[in-house]
């Protein structure tokens, strides 16, 4: 049985940040299936009706729930940038590290992002959502590739192919690291990352 949280008086946003934290844990435990609305609100220690207070469909919670997983991770993944040198090359080599190591790499957060790989296809919120994340980190990783490139000296007329070749190349590294997190060695997947976008750009990247 899900556990029922105490009621306790909140502001709008604890309030639906609540919401949203019970969506992901049914979810992780679960998958999207266990979501519920009733299983929401007794998770969130909240009545059926006040969810819709606060989301007009399940499908808006379970969306905003990713939203909040995903936005979660990019954050993560540019976390410490400023204390690096002031260096293209360093930057980027930073961003890359972090989207390849923990926390970023916990998989529970793994989990939750191929829970919610169900959804994407055949829900529109779910879809725009995605797509509005997976761009943002897209944009960020570009912009910083840009830079590097332009540090060195060289052409960037394919920014936009290599930022979508190195975000897969990140993603891929990123499932394998929070899938299997005991068959990797501490910081492996952050050397093999850095190496791996080195040869892609053409560029020295320093390991950080």
């Amino acid at each position: 049985m899900t556990p029922r949280r105490s009621f306790i008086r909140a502001g709008e946003e604890t309030r639906r940040a609540s919401l949203i934290d019970a969506t992901l844990d049914l979810i992780a435990s679960g998958g999207p299936q266990a979501a519920t609305v009733r299983a929401i609100a007794l998770r969130a220690g909240v009545t059926p009706g006040l969810i819709r207070h606060y989301f007009a469909t399940k499908e808006e919670l379970i969306a905003a729930a990713h939203e909040t997983l995903m936005l979660g991770l990019t954050e993560a993944s540019t976390a410490h940038l400023d204390d690096l040198p002031d260096d293209p090359l360093a930057r980027l080599a930073g961003f890359v590290a972090n989207a390849v190591s923990p926390p970023v790499t916990d998989p529970r957060a793994m989990s939750l992002w191929a829970a919610s790989m169900q959804v994407v296809p055949r829900d529109a919120s779910m879809r725009a959502v995605h797509a509005a994340t997976y761009l943002q980190f897209r944009d960020l990783l570009q912009g910083l590739i840009f830079d590097s490139l332009t540090a060195a000296g060289r052409p960037t007329h394919d920014i936009r192919a290599l930022a979508i070749a190195g975000n897969a190349l990140l993603d891929g590294l990123w499932v394998e690291a929070g899938a299997l997190p005991d068959h990797f060695e501490t910081g492996e997947m952050k050397s093999i990352a850095i190496k791996a976008f080195s040869r892609l750009l053409e560029l020295e990247l320093p390991e950080v």
